[in-house]
C-alpha cells in the first residue's frame, strides 16, 4: 500500500487514492456526511443526543451511509434486506471497535466485549449457558416477584397524586433483580433514596467511554479525567465484595455466580479465571440491568400514549390473575403483554447497534462494497422501522402486529 493510501486510511478511515478503482467500477459509492481533516466524522454525531443525530442521518441518507474516523470506516445499515447479508456468519463476524474497546478497559474479554475467536468467550459461553435454561429461570421467579413487590409497595405508599420517576425506579428494579437472581446479592435499592454507587459509577463510566470513542488513542489519554479510574475501581469493589462474600459463606445457590466459581468447560475442562469471573459479573450487572430497565421505561412511555393498549393490558391481567398473586403458570396466558413487550423492543431496542466486519471484501445489496477491516453497523432501531417489513405504520406502536402468528411470520 502506498504512503498516500496509508495517510488517507488514517485521515478518512479508508483508502481513496484510486487503488481499488478497478474493483469498484460497478459498485455504488456509500453516502458520507461532510468530514473534517484528520478527525473525519468525529463531530458528526452530537454526543449529548446521539440518537437524534443518527435519526437525522438515517432520514438524510437512507438505507446505508458511512462515517469515517481516524483509522476506521463505519458503514451504518438501516435496511432489513442489507442486514440479512451482513448477518451471514460465513461472510461477516463480530466486530469489537471503538466504544466496545473502551469498555474492555472495565470488563476485559467478557461475553459482550470479547473479540471474535477469543478463547475465553467460548469457554464462558459453555459454562454459563445452563444458568439460563427454563428450569433455572423458573427457579428465579420468587426472587423476581420479591423485588417487583418492593417497587409496587413504594408506588402504593406515594399515593395516586404523587409524580413518580419510572425510569429511575426501573433501574432500581432491574439492578436489584439481576443482582439477587444471578449472584444472590441484595442491593436493597428501594430502601435508600440514593441510587446504588455501582449504578452511579456505571453511568459516569459509560458516558466517558462514549465521549472518548471518536478520538485517537493519544488524545483519549490526554482528555480522560481521574474520575474514569475511580469509577472503574468502585465497580470492581462491588463485584469483588460479591465474590468474597460467596466464597466466605460457602453457600451453594446453583446460580450464575456458582457456575462462574465452580463450573468447568465441557470441552477443555477449564474453569474461569478470577479475573474473568470479575469481568463476567460486571458484564451481567451492566448489560443485564441497563437493557431491562430501558425496555420497561419505553414500554410504559408507549402505553401511556396508547390508551387502548393500556386498557387491554389491564383487562388481560385482571382476567388471568383474578386478584391473585402472579405464578409461573400465568406467564403463558398473557399474550397481549408479550405482544406489548415485543412491540416496545421493536421501536426502542436496548441494544442500538450490532457491529460486524467482513472476513474479506464483500459487496452487499449487489452494489455496496464493504472492505475487510471496515465495520458494518446494523442500526437496530431504524431497521425496525423499515416500511418494507413493517408496513406504512412502522413508526406507530401497534402491539397487535405481534399477535395471532404475525410475529412468527416475520422475515
Amino acid at each position: 500500500m502506498s504512503v498516500a493510501s496509508l495517510i488517507s486510511r488514517f485521515i478518512y478511515g479508508y483508502p481513496n487514492t484510486g487503488e481499488h478503482e478497478h474493483d469498484d467500477a460497478q459498485c455504488s459509492p456509500i453516502p458520507q456526511p461532510p468530514a473534517i481533516p484528520l478527525l473525519g466524522n468525529a463531530f458528526t454525531v452530537d454526543k449529548r443526543t446521539p440518537y437524534l443525530s443518527f435519526q437525522l442521518l438515517w432520514k438524510t441518507y437512507g438505507d446505508i451511509y458511512c462515517l469515517a474516523f481516524p483509522g476506521l470506516r463505519v458503514n451504518f445499515i438501516n435496511r432489513h434486506a442489507l442486514a440479512l447479508e451482513v448477518l451471514d456468519e460465513k461472510r461477516f463476524h463480530k466486530s469489537v471497535t471503538r466504544g466496545l474497546v473502551q469498555l474492555r478497559n472495565l470488563v476485559g474479554d467478557g461475553l459482550f466485549t470479547a473479540y471474535h475467536g477469543e478463547p475465553n468467550w467460548a469457554i464462558a459461553h459453555r459454562i454459563l449457558t445452563p444458568a439460563f435454561s427454563p428450569v433455572q429461570i423458573k427457579g428465579m421467579f420468587d426472587d423476581m416477584v420479591d423485588i417487583c413487590s418492593q417497587l409496587v409497595l413504594k408506588w402504593e405508599r406515594y399515593g395516586p397524586e404523587y409524580a413518580i420517576n419510572p425510569a429511575e425506579d426501573f433501574t432500581r428494579l432491574a439492578f436489584d433483580t439481576v443482582s439477587l437472581c444471578t449472584m444472590g446479592y441484595r442491593v436493597n435499592s428501594f430502601y435508600n433514596d440514593a441510587v446504588h454507587p455501582f449504578v452511579t459509577s456505571m453511568g459516569a463510566y459509560l458516558l466517558e467511554a462514549q465521549r472518548r470513542t471518536p478520538f485517537p488513542e493519544p488524545i483519549k489519554g490526554m482528555t480522560t479525567s481521574s474520575q474514569w479510574e475511580l469509577d472503574r475501581k468502585s465497580m470492581n469493589q462491588t463485584v469483588d465484595k460479591v465474590i468474597g462474600d460467596r466464597r466466605r459463606s460457602g453457600e451453594k445457590r446453583g446460580d450464575l455466580l456458582d457456575l462462574m466459581l465452580e463450573g468447568k468447560d465441557t470441552q477443555t475442562g477449564q474453569g474461569l479465571s478470577e479475573e474473568n469471573i470479575r469481568w463476567q459479573l460486571l458484564t451481567f450487572l451492566i448489560a443485564g440491568h441497563e437493557t431491562t430497565s430501558g425496555m420497561l421505561s419505553f414500554i410504559i412511555y408507549e402505553l401511556l400514549k396508547a390508551p387502548h393498549a393500556y386498557n387491554k393490558v389491564k383487562e388481560e391481567v385482571d382476567t388471568v390473575l383474578q386478584g391473585k398473586s402472579i405464578q409461573p403458570e400465568h406467564l403463558g396466558k398473557l399474550p397481549y403483554i408479550v405482544a406489548v413487550m415485543r412491540e416496545g423492543l421493536r421501536l426502542h431496542p436496548p441494544v442500538a447497534i450490532i457491529a460486524l466486519t467482513p472476513f474479506g471484501d464483500e459487496i452487499i445489496g449487489a452494489k455496496y462494497k464493504i472492505r475487510k477491516g471496515e465495520v458494518a453497523a446494523l442500526q437496530i432501531a431504524f431497521m425496525h422501522r423499515d416500511p418494507l417489513v413493517w408496513g406504512d405504520n412502522a413508526e406507530e406502536f401497534v402491539p397487535e402486529r405481534m399477535l395471532d402468528g404475525n410475529f412468527d411470520a416475520l422475515p
